[in-house]
């Protein structure tokens, strides 16, 4: 019998080894990336103090899409870039969060590098 397989699971298990060697300093934060079906999330977090420093969604009021959609990933990667380099983070780890590396997290990455960040 073939077994349904849980994409929940195997997303989080490739999160899980990606996160074995990716970890954010200080001195160059983690950019994690968390997408859902209705909104995508994004954070730079420092792994050594445990903290978050800049976080930013399609939540956000600055944000005009309300979507999980390319135009609002484009938004949400100025928003975070502008939102780090106020903070004086300049480079960063990118997480892709076990996505892959297309459509809106591509989207995203792009447009926070073209914001000013550095990965």
């Amino acid at each position: 019998m073939v077994k349904k397989t849980d994409r929940k699971m195997e997303r989080a298990r490739r999160h899980a080894r990606v996160r074995r060697k990716v970890s954010g300093t200080p001195e160059r934060p983690r950019l994690c990336v968390y997408r859902s079906n209705t909104n995508l999330y994004v954070q730079i977090i420092d792994d050594v103090a445990g903290n978050t420093i800049v976080s930013a969604s399609t939540l956000d009021k600055e944000i005009k899409t309300k979507r999980a959609n390319k135009e609002a990933a484009k938004e949400v990667g100025t928003l975070i870039a502008k939102k780090a380099t106020a903070k004086k983070i300049k480079s960063v780890v990118f997480d892709r969060g076990g996505y892959v590396y297309h459509g809106v997290v591509k989207e995203l990455a792009e447009a926070a590098r073209e914001g000013g960040l550095e990965f």
